[in-house]
């Protein structure tokens, strides 16, 4: 089973296979919930790929949220030369770790594949 899909959150894309688990921008739900991505950019099912016009009309991807937290600290200094001016502030980003359980290209993108081959015969 050699498929893997291209989700869009939180206005980053990420590379998904059933099993994997990725951080993403913070989401609201509980831990345990099942959220469903529907922002499919492409899906590849056994070599056999889907790319969508932006999205992958029917496609989702399926995922267990595991849980909630803050990333690293980044530091954020503004200074100006010859002024005096310095600000020093730090910033943890918000993520939610989700467990991504199926990759599914849904009815409407097998329907559409079985009248494009209809149509090349």
């Amino acid at each position: 089973m050699n498929s893997y899909a291209i989700v869009q959150t939180g206005g980053k894309q990420y590379r998904v296979h059933e099993g994997d688990t990725i951080r993403v921008e913070s989401l609201p739900g509980d831990q345990g919930d099942k959220i469903e991505l529907e922002d499919v950019r492409m899906v590849s099912q056994d070599g056999d790929v889907t790319l969508g016009t932006p999205k992958v009309a029917g496609a989702k991807v399926v995922a267990e949220l595991v849980g909630h937290g803050k990333g690293r600290k980044v530091v954020v200094f503004k200074f100006k030369a010859k002024t005096r001016y310095r600000r020093r502030m730090g910033h943890r980003q918000l993520y939610t770790e989700l467990k991504v359980t199926d990759i599914s290209l849904g009815k409407r993108g097998a329907a559409e594949k079985a009248v494009s081959e209809d149509e090349t015969e």
